[in-house]
């Protein structure tokens, strides 16, 4: 008996050393989740200045309705029939698209290239993968369409670019959407497995469930999926094929969310990268032949 008690004291003891190290444990967790989650919605912002001087396109600035002062170059073509808008990934600026837009100078397009809300030289409070830009990319159709009422309006979304203007379903021509996420829960779990592996199961969830509290923005609200049945215009869908932040199996799935006329084209050995880089020999193909036949017709 004289042994017992200190026996007890020792195990009481290792358990309380032991919850208090799990409660030190998931307190840590959770604030590290909320420091991380806090760094990935911060505003990427910074000085783009002009534009190159071999691209000779005019800084503009408009308002979107989420109440964000939009920064862009606006790049007239003489005798161009349509305006192509640029949309950047997410973290980018419209200097990600200016290898686009020169692109496309050459084949007659005039061209917007856009710093969405939170990017750039456009301030926005927060990075809201998509709920707010939604509202920048129906603002740059007004100003296209204020400043060339007779063009035909096209659209190239590059990541956060893409799934804005899918969320937003604007009133275009035509639609092209590079490496997409189809749903922000699933856009999580694949960046987070990329780095944590099996773990994603555990903190994918720590972070999604911020949105709430953080954005006011629900789950619901960022599944750009479920407006592709929405669009009613041609869309383009590009994917690399071995991209792991967007799976091909997720484009396809896009892909067959979308109404008639649309096409698929996927770039076999490419990742989540610049696709016009990757191949562009490839890119210029496949999206300038779905813009021509798109905008260049009566």
């Amino acid at each position: 008996m004289a042994n017992a008690n200190p026996k007890r004291q020792r195990s009481v003891q290792y358990l309380r050393w032991l919850v208090i190290c799990l409660t030190a444990s998931i307190v840590a967790f959770v604030v590290i989740a909320w420091l991380v989650a806090g760094q990935l919605i911060k505003p990427s912002n910074r000085i783009v200045g002009n534009p190159p001087a071999d691209f000779p396109a005019e800084s503009v600035s408009f308002e979107s309705t989420s109440a964000a002062s939009i920064k862009a170059w606006y790049r007239s073509v003489p005798n161009s029939r349509a305006t192509v808008i640029l949309l950047h990934p997410i973290r980018g600026d419209r200097r990600d698209m200016l290898t686009r837009a020169v692109l496309l100078q050459q084949h007659g397009y005039s061209t917007l290239l856009v710093d969405l809300q939170g990017h750039g030289e456009s301030i926005g409070d927060n990075i809201t993968i998509g709920y707010l830009e939604k509202f920048d990319v129906l603002a740059a159709v007004e100003f296209v369409r204020h400043k060339n009422p007779d063009h035909k309006i096209g659209i190239v979304g590059w990541s956060l670019g893409g799934a804005a203007t899918a969320l937003a379903n604007p009133d275009i021509d035509c639609l092209v959407l590079e490496s997409v996420y189809p749903t922000i829960e699933e856009a999580v779990h694949n960046r987070v497995k990329i780095r944590l592996g099996p773990l994603h199961h555990i903190v994918a969830p720590m972070l999604l469930v911020q949105l709430k509290p953080r954005l006011g923005i629900s789950l619901d609200e960022l599944r750009p999926i479920d407006h592709m049945a929405e669009l009613s215009c041609p869309v383009l869908i590009l994917s690399g094929g071995k991209d792991a932040h967007t799976p091909l199996a997720e484009a396809r799935r896009m892909f067959e969310a979308a109404k008639e006329p649309k096409q698929l084209v996927v770039f076999e050995d490419a990742e989540h990268v610049d696709l016009l880089q990757f191949d562009r020999a490839q890119y210029e193909q496949e999206v300038m032949a779905f813009l021509e036949s798109v905008l260049s017709s009566n």
